[in-house]
């Protein structure tokens, strides 16, 4: 008889997080695309991975200290952007920059953040700016020179979503009935905004590779290109700029039958070679599965939902508690496989099922 997985803490965070929001902001944050395959087969594809423990090697640091683009910080587990932040807790990315701190992590803050760059740079968390190219290329850019005047540390630019899926789960915050939480561009100005159709702020769909080198010249920083899923693509993001790649499928919100980033990892890895870091999200959900993802060749992980569980649950002390959580959990499992220092988890530390990857 197969027994019934246990649940992991991402999840019964989760469950208390839907208990607490409103259900049309629950459905907000774990909406997905289509069925929800991608974001089903996600979990089912970072659990299935097993290890290949080490023996006879010394693990009495369990150091978890790393750098992404030379920043310095004690783990690996980063939090991802995540839009209408003040949904799930009245500071919003303030909280979450706190945590951050806290954690001796790095802050990834959305186009859509509820609060002015100036306030996230206050509490001292680094921080990246996840970069939406709008069809008016003026706002895009406004909102980058700031980000960049703010000392964002790095671009996020966001290449798979031009068009936004369909899904009876994701509501729309525009037609939330309570004021909270509602789309707001708080990183513009009335004068940006005075005489913009709605359309102005929408996906620009006609983007090209030239958009690294004009992000790169416009803000003096880095540009990591996020939603990357085949190592063509992220070769070609390397070639024209990008210092970084970041394999994503958004969390499963943007197309259902996608490939998983656990999939995509390996490919991307091999396609870069060392020409720059890759970071890989969606569905990661313990610290097993943050092992794992560096082991294939992750640079760094982001983690989206769980930190916004622990936002809507506990807000400041919640959101550092996810982070802390899954470092200490990669911690124990760095113990296990034998990997004293981040360095020493190595890909032949892996075993995975063919089927999967």
């Amino acid at each position: 008889m197969q027994r019934e997985a246990a649940q992991s803490y991402a999840d019964e965070l989760e469950m208390k997080a839907k208990a607490e929001l409103p259900d049309y902001v629950y459905g907000y944050f774990a909406g997905t695309a289509g069925g929800g395959e991608s974001v089903q087969d996600a979990a089912a594809h970072w659990d299935a991975v097993r290890f290949r423990p080490k023996a006879f090697t010394n693990t009495s640091e369990g150091l978890t200290r790393t750098s992404i683009l030379g920043t310095q910080l004690r783990t690996p587990v980063l939090a991802a952007p995540m839009a209408h932040q003040n949904a799930a807790t009245p500071l919003a990315e303030i909280a979450t920059a706190r945590a951050v701190r806290r954690a001796g992590s790095l802050l990834g803050v959305s186009t859509n953040t509820s609060v002015p760059f100036s306030q996230i740079a206050a509490e001292g968390a680094p921080w990246w700016f996840q970069v939406y190219v709008m069809k008016d290329r003026g706002l895009s850019s406004a909102l980058v020179e700031r980000a960049a005047a703010a000392e964002a540390k790095a671009l996020v630019l966001t290449v798979d979503t031009t068009r936004l899926a369909s899904s009876e789960l994701v509501i729309d915050p525009q037609l939330w009935p309570e004021t909270p939480g509602k789309r707001r561009l708080a990183n513009l100005l009335e004068e940006d905004l005075s005489g913009l159709s709605e359309d102005a702020t929408r996906g620009a769909e006609d983007l090209t590779l030239d958009i690294i080198g004009e992000l790169r010249e416009r803000s003096g920083i880095e540009v990591i290109v996020k939603g990357i899923l085949r190592g063509d693509d992220a070769r070609r993001a390397v070639d024209a700029g990008a210092a970084g790649v970041l394999v994503s499928t958004h969390g499963g919100r943007r197309l259902g039958k996608s490939v998983t980033s656990m999939q995509a990892l390996p490919e991307v890895v091999q396609a870069v070679g060392n020409d720059c870091e890759v970071y890989v999200d969606s569905g990661i959900r313990t610290g097993d599965h943050v092992a794992a993802a560096l082991a294939m060749g992750a640079r760094a992980v982001f983690v989206g939902r769980p930190v916004m569980w622990g936002l809507a649950t506990g807000g400041e002390d919640g959101a550092a508690a996810v982070l802390e959580r899954f470092t200490e959990e990669l911690r124990l499992t760095m113990a296990a496989i034998g990997a004293n220092t981040i360095r020493d988890i190595t890909s032949d530390m892996l075993w995975r099922p063919q089927a999967t990857c």
